[in-house]
């Protein structure tokens, strides 16, 4: 048959591993396997978990404090600034409504509101009842509020009495006819302090106060207003001329109110109804039981009502509102500040603690793995495993990439012994015999031609080996693969083969079923099967077999080489494809090969896809079968 070249194939080199097969060394080579399967860290230990669990708490934290922050300081700063607009629209209507308690009209009340407005910040209108603009702190053409927020009538709103309140009643700052005379004033205010040092002579006291009305009181300590008899002389609260005429003029007015009555009334002096004049009760009007209290107390309101009407300013609508129509800002307090920073640097001490927390957790296995690897190579340290996490895992992966690189490292310095030892017992031999021959002590003849020539091919066929074993490993070995049929390629071995195979008594059967084809390069297949039959003759005595099969499995072709020799030990089998490895340690050379066949086997077989396995019984003989890729006739004959 006539094999065909076929495109040229370049084929990545594989790491050897050990296999359980075969006889003849090889070299420890075995490097590590293939990744083993991603360690499965439970949830609860990931370290993207506990990551992540960190950020969200910080997070949350974080966000709760501020949550907290805004709402608290917020809400105090509302409710300070919705107290403070309180006051000040309190203050605002108290002030307006003493404006017109004092005022029969609103003439020069802008200069009044356009004041409060720059001391408040707020935009203060005062219109009529009816919609009119009486004064507003606004520039013209803003629109005002939508609804008023109070009302100005000095006439049925107190604001005086008690400040912030609004109580129901006539301000007492509406004196109106009532207000005294600077003569009046002066006088009274002698008779308060004359009654005042009588009161403290008998051992009273009190305080001067004198009232919008302009008449001088006594205000008693402990809110004691019962005067001794001997100052109660009557005159302090006894109507001045100006009072008398006003009172006057309102029992006027109440008369016309009581004669609704169908019987007639008569006033007293002194009973029942407090008349207020300028904030204190000083005359009383009674009735006789006739006229009802409630009716009594109904008509001395419409009667003051209607005689301090002319005094006073006409009701009007008060709108409040933001200067400019702009919103206020509040300015945050120094209470709040403080507790804005105290609050962050809490967050901030609680976040760089968790974080560090978690940072020391991940960086000091970290730094172990950092310290064993900038160890010497020579040393192999491994690190302790501490947590089952990724870290964990890449501590056992170290581990383990030591142990492996451990065992190289034995394997590198075991494979450089055996190559210099096979390399050292030719050289010296051809040395001697060289040095010999120069000296005289032997004669070149034939025999010793062959001698060194036979220790030369020994040379050769190692160094052949070892660059074939050197091009598997750095991924340079080219393969021209073809279809080739099984049976000739066995054929073509047991040819190559016979001569040895006769001179060592052992019979060579080759077994193969016709039409069966592999995808494979010849010449490298040719050595594959070279190198298994040579080591089965070896090892089978005289009036041994040796047999060579080809047999189709599904879409591969399985070849095996079985011979009747004394088999391989269990404990050997392992070893059988490593570089350099013999089983019989005594072995020598001539009879025991380079080291490297078995080992060069399993890298070719494996360069073309395929699997290699030895398997033995002691004394029974050995067998080593390849599975290797089919190819269809129909693809040979293209």
């Amino acid at each position: 048959m006539t094999l065909r070249a076929g495109r040229p194939v370049r084929v990545r080199s594989r790491k050897p591993r050990p296999s359980a097969d075969g006889d003849a060394g090889t070299t420890p080579t075995a490097g590590p396997g293939p990744a083993g399967p991603r360690p499965n860290v439970p949830l609860r230990r990931s370290l993207l978990v506990r990551l992540l669990l960190t950020s969200t708490v910080i997070t949350a934290l974080s966000v709760s404090a501020t949550a907290w922050l805004a709402v608290e300081t917020t809400t105090r700063a509302v409710q300070e600034e919705r107290g403070q607009l309180l006051s000040d629209d309190t203050e605002i209507l108290r002030q307006l409504s003493g404006f017109a308690a004092t005022h029969a009209d609103w003439d020069g009340v802008r200069a009044t509101v356009e004041a409060l407005s720059r001391s408040t910040g707020r935009r203060i209108a005062v219109t009529s009842a009816t919609g009119r603009a009486i004064a507003d702190s606004a520039p013209g053409g803003v629109a005002l509020p939508d609804r008023a927020s109070a009302t100005i009538d000095p006439l049925h709103t107190d604001t005086y009495t008690e400040p912030g309140a609004q109580l129901a009643g006539v301000d007492p700052r509406a004196v109106g006819p009532y207000g005294l005379d600077r003569g009046e004033r002066r006088r009274v205010r002698k008779l308060a302090e004359v009654r005042l040092a009588c009161m403290r002579r008998y051992g009273g006291d009190g305080t001067l106060r004198q009232v919008p009305g302009g008449r001088t009181v006594i205000i008693a300590d402990g809110g004691d207003a019962n005067v001794p008899e001997e100052c109660a002389d009557g005159r302090l609260n006894a109507p001045t001329p100006t009072e008398a005429a006003a009172l006057a003029e309102l029992n006027e007015l109440l008369a016309k109110c009581l004669t609704a009555e169908r019987r007639p009334t008569r006033l007293k002096p002194g009973v029942g109804i407090e008349v207020i004049t300028g904030g204190t009760g000083l005359f009383r009007h009674g009735a006789d039981s006739a006229v009802s209290q409630q009716r009594l107390q109904d008509c001395v309101d419409s009667a003051r009502r209607t005689q301090l009407d002319p005094y006073v300013a006409p009701r009007a609508l008060l709108h409040l509102g933001s200067r400019d129509q702009r919103i206020s800002v509040f300015d945050l307090s120094t209470g709040n500040k403080a507790k804005i920073v105290g609050v962050t640097g809490a967050v901030l001490a609680l976040s760089l603690a968790l974080t560090a927390a978690v940072a020391i957790r991940l960086v000091r296995p970290l730094r172990a793995l950092t310290a064993a690897a900038l160890q010497p190579p020579q040393r192999h340290t491994r690190v302790p495993v501490t947590t089952k996490d990724e870290t964990g895992s890449l501590a056992a992966a170290f581990n383990e990439l030591t142990a492996r690189r451990e065992q190289l490292e034995a394997q590198r310095r075991a494979m450089v012994s055996d190559i210099a030892h096979e390399l050292r017992t030719p050289l010296t031999n051809i040395r001697g015999w060289l040095e010999a021959t120069r000296d005289g002590l032997l004669d070149p003849d034939p025999g010793l031609i062959g001698s060194l020539h036979d220790e030369a091919l020994l040379l050769q066929h190692v160094i052949d080996d070892l660059q074939d074993l050197a091009a598997v490993d750095a991924g340079t070995l080219r393969l021209h693969r073809e279809p080739v049929r099984a049976d000739d390629l066995i054929a073509q071995v047991v040819a190559a083969h016979r001569g040895t195979a006769d001179a060592s008594d052992v019979h060579l059967v080759p077994r193969a079923e016709p039409h069966l084809w592999l995808d494979a390069d010849p010449v490298r297949m040719r050595q594959v099967l070279g190198n298994l039959v040579c080591n089965a003759l070896r090892h089978t005595p005289a009036h041994g077999r040796v047999t060579l099969t080809a047999r189709p499995d599904g879409d591969q072709v399985v070849l095996t080489v079985r011979d009747t020799g004394d088999g391989i030990a269990p404990d050997d089998l392992p070893h059988v494809f490593e570089r350099f490895w013999r089983a019989e340690k005594s072995r020598s050379r001539r009879t025991g090969g380079s080291g490297l066949g078995l080992s060069i086997v399993r890298q070719f077989v494996e360069a073309h896809g395929g699997s290699v396995t030895a398997g033995s019984t002691p004394g029974a003989g050995a067998v080593f079968t390849l599975r290797l890729p089919g190819a269809s006739q129909r693809n040979s004959s293209a």
